[in-house]
């Protein structure tokens, strides 16, 4: 079974609206473990519009199931996620101005860049993963750097799927079907829903993670965060 890890972003947004601590990102970090969530997935950003360090820190103790650190490898997020020792750190080119991720790695010409990065989390015991676009040049990229795991970048076939193309998940299996000759643990997230997740999760062989964060926190609205996530485990069987 594919694991299903929300990423809590959006909960901090609503809480940062109007200042305190309303909602609480950490109640809601562990309501989603509850509720039957494998992990919990964080992006903080240097500018902390929604996640901040310091719930990067104040989650550690309350994530027991699989916790994810995603983010651009600059040195304040390196120093913090080797203090945090997560359990997968999730690499991603974000710039600055960036409202979302919005591509991922070109791994052939940061190849060295991340070689260094990634091992420095090796050595302390960190999975490691990096956010790719859906091409097979970066996915034999991103095996010579080191990493652990992949994650597709899906909103190309969100895109698509919602418009009607089926035809948009054919580069993710064909670099599915190499990450997995190479031995490359597979994850994927951006714009998965309840609508597109059974099709994507049945075409994709070795799908190991999903994470999920703004379409999950939008169908919560009208279902319910307990139920959305019973509606999700459901479709990754």
């Amino acid at each position: 079974m594919t694991k299903l890890s929300v990423n809590i972003n959006k909960i901090a947004t609503l809480r940062n609206s109007r200042g305190g601590d309303l909602p609480s990102v950490i109640q809601f970090a562990k309501d989603v473990q509850r509720f039957g969530a494998e992990g919990v997935t964080i992006h903080p950003r240097p500018d902390e519009r929604h996640i901040r360090y310091k719930d990067a820190y104040d989650l550690k103790s309350e994530v027991y199931t699989e916790y994810n650190i995603e983010g651009n490898p600059i040195p304040k997020f390196i120093d913090m996620v080797l203090e945090i020792k997560p359990t997968q750190v999730t690499l991603v080119p974000d710039s600055v101005e960036a409202i979302t991720s919005n591509a991922g790695w070109d791994t052939i010409r940061h190849r060295d860049f991340l070689i260094d990065v990634i091992k420095e989390f090796k050595n302390n015991d960190i999975r490691t993963s990096i956010f790719v676009d859906p091409d097979l040049h970066q996915i034999e990229g991103a095996k010579e750097t080191g990493a652990d795991r992949i994650e597709l970048y899906t909103e190309a076939f969100a895109h698509q799927y919602g418009l009607g193309n089926k035809d948009a998940i054919k580069p993710y299996m064909e670099c599915a079907g190499l990450a997995n000759i190479m031995q490359l643990g597979i994850n994927a997230g951006h714009d998965l829903s309840l609508d597109n997740i059974k099709f994507f999760k049945e075409n994709i062989t070795g799908l190991l993670e999903v994470s999920i964060g703004h379409a999950l926190i939008s169908e919560s609205l009208y279902l319910g965060v307990e139920n959305v996530i019973a509606m999700y485990l459901d479709k990754l069987k």
